[in-house]
């Protein structure tokens, strides 16, 4: 499947507007994703767009990389400013998204006693389980245990999206062998 730019607008329009759903705890995702791809196909034939159509693990492989893209155009606005970020999808994506991380801020910020965790993530959907630190027998500073924790909850992100490749890469050969036989 190509994602031209008028496909991926479509996508990025839908997967926001779904955005409540897949923020639900309890939710199929699989079944979001797909709910997406028929979407995404509907309003594509609708306008007469040739090209088939999209296929669910498409639509969550295209927004996975389109998410990995928007945080990094977060990090860059909230050091240099909104106006240092070109990407065409990103206000579009942080009207929705960028509230997420501005609530979770919030959250974290009301809460007594709480260590602070750096930037938080664009993703809502991806919460990994940090083991309790122990605590230091001398003050110490905590920077150095923020980048440590940092560059943790990237590898963590980094293999949850080699994974998702993986799956889909097998998923597409068990398509085609299916399709063979």
């Amino acid at each position: 499947f190509v994602w031209t730019l008028e496909v991926t607008w479509q996508l990025v329009r839908t997967r926001l507007s779904m955005d409540a759903e897949f923020d639900q705890p309890v939710c199929k995702k699989k079944k979001l994703w797909e709910t997406v791809a028929e979407r995404v196909t509907a309003s594509l034939q609708e306008a007469g767009h040739p090209g088939g159509t999209v296929k669910a693990y498409e639509c969550d492989l295209k927004w996975r990389n389109m998410l990995a893209t928007y945080r990094k155009n977060a990090e860059r606005a909230r050091r240099l400013g909104a106006q240092s970020v070109h990407w065409e999808f990103f206000p579009a994506m942080h009207d929705v998204l960028g509230r997420s991380g501005d609530e979770a801020k919030v959250q974290r910020k009301s809460k007594p006693h709480t260590q602070k965790l750096g930037p938080p993530l664009a993703s809502k959907h991806f919460t990994p389980i940090l083991p309790t630190p122990a605590l230091p027998l001398a003050p110490q500073s905590s920077r150095p245990s923020q980048d440590v924790l940092h560059l943790y909850l990237e590898l963590q992100e980094r293999k949850m999206n080699l994974w998702m490749q993986q799956k889909a890469l097998e998923e597409r050969k068990i398509e085609a062998i299916n399709n063979l036989a």
